[in-house]
């Protein structure tokens, strides 16, 4: 950059100094050539004594000085102008490679800041940020930018880390339970308790597989969608709720629903698991003789409302988070595993939509999600 700036400068004052330094002796020439054509219009009876009228030119500044005194001082005159104007490119030239060694040095200071601090980074020093001060500027806003990548790396990785920590515990639990049913029935192993033995590896293989089954749509939710197409989502919610009412009926829980016609551009599947989570919840989530409202609007909004218990409303954003419950029973939770609205999250986020929770102030829950509506150009961009 210094010689680019240097150099760039260098050839303009080159140019600059060159062309005044020709208009110079235009002007010269110009002056000369005029004082030689009035000398000679002057008539013979009004020149010195000494001058004869032969003599031509007469330059009537220098009295009998002939004309070639006034082409030797335009020569002159053309030779300390060359070197003046070779003296100032010297220095213009010495001075702007100088200055722009200093400029350049000076605007890259941030960058060379930003470059080490990238060098610098790695799983352990991901805590590390460029934190540039100043004015606002171009670098400053890279600075900036490249801080907030750092944060949103920062948080997938403490996520990730989390993530890893719980999944292990979570396959842990049923391995372990597994492991000492096994070696507690085989000490006694009668009828009864091979019965037992067998009763309790049935239900933990049961959960290991919906833990699987969640960790995989999770982790497919959060990778995004490759292809989409057209899903009738009421159809897929009113199936959903169809499903959900044995279970609904053994738990003494009421389901109504105002479902209007719409379609979405997606994954068929995927939003099945988004509705049959979200019912799900709010029917085991619930107490006896409540109930589970399922609303579906015509811009793609589906709300689920269901009675309950109070939910602390600070920790409505942990329901989320893969693994988390407001009730931890890791040994008892035979119905889930702590991945129902860490999955639904995943998949509207897939699907472009957004996700809320509120708690009720009678107690429940209720999960408002947003989806993109399916129009032909929607379609025709997500196919494409």
């Amino acid at each position: 950059m210094t010689l680019l700036y240097g150099g760039l400068f260098t050839v303009i004052a080159l140019g600059v100094l060159g062309s005044a330094q020709q208009l110079q002796l235009y002007v010269l020439n110009e002056l000369f050539t005029a004082d030689a054509h009035q000398g000679n219009d002057v008539p013979c009876d009004q020149r010195p004594p000494d001058v004869p009228c032969s003599l031509v030119p007469y330059d009537s500044h220098n009295g009998n000085a002939p004309s070639g005194g006034s082409s030797g001082l335009r020569d002159d005159l053309a030779s300390s102008q060359q070197l003046i104007t070779v003296a100032a490119v010297l220095v213009i030239t010495v001075l702007a490679f100088g200055l722009s060694w200093w400029l350049t040095g000076r605007l890259l200071r941030p960058l060379h800041r930003i470059t080490d601090t990238a060098r610098r980074l790695s799983l352990s020093t991901m805590h590390e940020r460029i934190a540039l001060t100043g004015a606002p500027s171009e670098l400053k806003d890279l600075a900036d930018t490249f801080d907030a990548m750092l944060d949103r790396l920062q948080d997938s990785l403490d996520s990730q880390r989390r993530f890893v920590a719980n999944a292990s515990h979570e396959l842990r639990t049923p391995l372990a339970i597994q492991r000492t049913a096994i070696e507690v029935g085989l000490v006694d192993p009668s009828p009864e308790m091979l019965a037992r033995v067998r009763a309790e590896l049935l239900r933990n293989v049961q959960r290991a597989e919906r833990l699987i089954e969640g960790l995989l749509t999770l982790a497919q939710g959060e990778r995004g969608l490759d292809i989409r197409s057209r899903v009738d989502f009421a159809a897929t919610v009113n199936q959903v709720i169809s499903d959900q009412q044995p279970a609904a009926h053994r738990n003494g829980v009421t389901i109504a629903a105002a479902i209007n016609h719409v379609a979405v551009a997606g994954d068929e599947v995927m939003l099945t698991r988004l509705a049959a989570n979200l019912v799900q919840n709010a029917v085991h989530h619930n107490h006896p003789g409540g109930h589970v409202l399922v609303e579906l609007a015509d811009d793609a909004t589906l709300v689920v409302r269901n009675t309950g218990p109070q939910v602390p409303p600070d920790r409505l954003d942990e329901l989320f988070q893969p693994f988390r419950r407001l009730h931890r029973d890791r040994t008892k939770s035979a119905e889930g595993a702590g991945l129902g609205l860490s999955i639904v999250a995943a998949i509207v986020h897939a699907h472009g939509g957004t996700v809320q929770a509120t708690a009720n102030t009678r107690g429940g829950l209720t999960v408002t999600v947003a989806l993109p509506v399916l129009t032909e150009l929607a379609l025709s961009e997500a196919v494409g």
